[in-house]
């Protein structure tokens, strides 16, 4: 299993480019769809909280992941296996960056990779979206963190996503007070 977790995340980390959200769909359809080591739900759950926590959310997840399916090692064996990859590529681009980047040939190229990553955090958005509980307080902070992102981001206003993050988590800790104490639940 370790080593099995090791080739899986050192896979992933190989041959998704983009970064952590852009892996995203590509770990959904290797542990959900492929390996079946978690399912959908509980993937929304890791990745909310692998946003939430320090360091990058590919790596959290790797993390989890391995430590769900081996413990320790497991958690180490995929946090390396999908960290080693990211190591090799960039420290063999930094060797050659400033001769390639006088390339018009590999200025072009990143400009298409830009493109590419961004349809694959789009995409991984949307499957995050199609997957979650449709209710009517999840539907509703969605739709406002929309609205508050792209007019911020229209009025050119530097805001942090943790501050989206950190709100999202003490809204649904409140509603989720709230919708217990109705209930009578004293959980």
């Amino acid at each position: 299993m370790i080593l099995s977790l090791f080739l899986t995340f050192f896979k992933i980390g190989l041959f998704t480019f983009g970064g952590g959200y852009a892996m995203i769909a590509h770990i959904k359809e290797t542990v959900v769809d492929e390996k079946h080591w978690t399912d959908d739900e509980e993937l929304s759950e890791i990745i909310a909280v692998a946003e939430s926590t320090p360091g990058p959310i590919a790596i959290n997840l790797a993390t989890y992941v391995g430590y769900k399916k081996a413990g320790v090692l497991g958690s180490a064996a995929a946090t390396a296996g999908v960290v080693i990859p990211a190591f090799i590529i960039m420290f063999i681009i930094s060797l050659f960056l400033d001769a390639v980047m006088d390339n018009k040939i590999v200025s072009y190229a990143f400009e298409g990779i830009k493109c590419a990553v961004a349809f694959l955090i789009l995409n991984a958005g949307t499957k995050m979206l199609k997957s979650m509980k449709k209710t009517p307080f999840a539907i509703t902070l969605f739709i406002l963190s929309l609205l508050l992102l792209l007019i911020l981001d229209f009025l050119s206003v530097s805001f942090s996503s943790l501050i989206f993050i950190v709100c999202g988590g003490i809204l649904g800790i409140c509603y989720f007070v709230l919708t217990k104490a109705r209930k009578g639940d004293k959980r």
